[in-house]
């Protein structure tokens, strides 16, 4: 079967976007109508006009599109691929760090489940972390789940308190990466750029050149002829087709496996039989949509 014009024909007669992460496999991002970053595919899934939205990425990312358009049918092609750095924090997590707390905001990462942001004042992504902390008058912010992202912002705003819930918590694919991996790309490659995702550490972010999520790495490789990417190794893929005379070094092994599961069969079946619709309860989505939608107005 040729699966890429059977997707692209139900697609077209059943008025369905398809929406990719930069870490999806490159036949997916190929197939998609929409390929970026979580704030990337936030917003295009609050805009856009079709009926039906196919989201090719872990869950939290189609429960995030469902809250956003809980009109629309949300599918997702493998419901099983979840988020190992969203399940490190939980409601009654942030319930238990607001009392210990009492005043001071909690900012959680978009890489999180729909049960944890509704209790949540405002969500953030990798691209506005440090916006959205900047956003908020309280001089003391609660920050989860990714710690390496809690201490990006901190770096970047430096005249607030971010406290991490957890302490540690953090994406397992990224903390693979240490110093001595900047090292040895300085070495093998001398010309090249190096960029890192905030999900990294802080000691890879503070030896690294640049440190900026997916986005903003589309955004910024075409301004050097040489890097070493040090994120999913997914992202090589976008990069290569937008900067195709420029030299990208990734890491093979820097790979999420639930990123990892969607195949063309799954989306063909996707789309066939209307597979798996994703539903987000209205008393946790109404509260969820809020947090989400104070961020997208904090980074328009």
């Amino acid at each position: 079967m040729n699966y890429e014009k059977e997707i692209k024909k139900l697609a077209a007669e059943k008025g369905a976007l398809i929406l990719a992460h930069n870490y999806q496999p490159a036949e997916i991002q190929d197939l998609a109508d929409i390929t970026g970053d979580s704030l990337e595919l936030a917003r295009k899934a609050k805009e856009a006009k079709e009926s039906t939205l196919v989201v090719c990425g872990v869950y939290f990312m189609a429960e995030t599109a469902k809250i956003l358009s809980p009109e629309k049918t949300v599918l997702i092609p493998r419901p099983d691929g979840g988020c190992p750095l969203a399940d490190q924090l939980n409601p009654s997590a942030v319930l238990a760090a607001k009392k210990a707390h009492p005043g001071s905001p909690f900012v959680v990462y978009v890489n999180s489940n729909a049960a944890t942001k509704a209790e949540c004042d405002i969500t953030c992504t990798s691209a506005n972390a440090a916006d959205v902390v900047r956003s908020l008058k309280e001089d003391t912010i609660l920050f989860g789940p990714d710690a390496n992202l809690a201490a990006y912002a901190q770096r970047l705003v430096p005249e607030k308190t971010i406290i991490p819930v957890p302490q540690d918590g953090g994406c397992p694919t990224h903390h693979q990466f240490s110093v001595r991996d900047v090292e040895a790309a300085r070495r093998e490659y001398p010309n090249a750029t190096i960029i890192c995702h905030p999900e990294c550490s802080p000691d890879v972010q503070l030896a690294s050149d640049l440190v900026g999520s997916t986005g903003y790495m589309i955004r910024r490789c075409g301004e050097k002829k040489e890097w070493v990417i040090l994120t999913e190794k997914g992202i090589i893929h976008p990069l290569q087709k937008k900067y195709p005379d420029t030299i990208f070094h990734g890491i093979d092994t820097a790979v999420c496996s639930n990123m990892k599961l969607i195949t063309k069969e799954d989306l063909y079946i996707t789309l066939r039989d209307g597979v798996v619709p994703i539903q987000v309860p209205e008393s946790i989505a109404d509260r969820a949509r809020l947090a989400i939608e104070r961020m997208i107005g904090a980074s328009a």
